[in-house]
């Protein structure tokens, strides 16, 4: 469960996302504000995702031109209303003034290989205990011990902190943390984690690890 593995290749692919996106060259929309949620880290992308999954009150999965700049907005991404406008205009492909939220996030989210979302999905599967396409704290008492945590075993953290600080690993920097993890949302993090990764057994074997899969 744990990703001090990946933390130095996230920090990596955060400076390189930013020297990119200071470079003065012009980009492609989903570029960059592809390269704008990789300077935030893992939780770029999933952050944006779930300012949308708020935003969609009435479970549409689309959105406007007003929720997406207001998605954009409250997470911090650094874009011009007009790039947002251009951007937004760039998705909505039919010209019906509303995006598809799914097929957004797919595009924004760095292209990844059968066998990595094969293993990741393996990995939610895994800590989806109850199979209702959600992680929450009780999926995670039935498939994790904390017996062996060293936190636990000091006495610093009960074992209801630990399950909480690993699901605050998807929830930092979003807007509205609520303790559950979403199938795609749990991608959407990965898959950055993904893109700073060039070696398939590399990624491979740190998903395996970390979920002992």
């Amino acid at each position: 469960m744990h990703r001090e593995n990946a933390y130095t290749k996230e920090a990596a692919l955060k400076n390189l996302a930013r020297r990119e996106l200071a470079n003065g060259l012009d980009k492609d929309p989903i570029y960059k504000l592809r390269l704008q949620c990789f300077s935030r880290g893992a939780t770029g992308i999933l952050g944006l995702s779930r300012a949308f999954r708020v935003m969609d009150d009435d479970g549409s999965k689309t959105l406007s031109a007003e929720e997406f700049k207001k998605g954009v907005t409250d997470i911090g991404l650094e874009l011009s209303d007009s790039e947002i406008e251009d951007m937004f205009t760039s998705f909505d492909t039919d010209g019906s003034g509303n995006i598809n939220m799914t097929e957004f996030l797919v595009k924004l989210r760095p292209p990844m290989n059968n066998s990595r979302i094969s293993i990741i999905e393996k990995a939610f599967d895994k800590m989806d205990a109850n199979g209702d396409g959600q992680i929450t704290v009780a999926d995670l008492k039935n498939v994790y011990s904390v017996r062996d945590h060293p936190k636990y075993l000091s006495g610093e953290m009960t074992e209801a902190e630990i399950f909480t600080g690993f699901l605050k690993n998807f929830e930092e920097g979003a807007p509205n943390p609520d303790g559950v993890v979403t199938r795609e949302e749990f991608i959407n993090y990965y898959a950055t984690i993904s893109a700073s990764i060039d070696n398939d057994a590399y990624f491979d074997l740190m998903m395996r690890q970390a979920y002992k899969l």
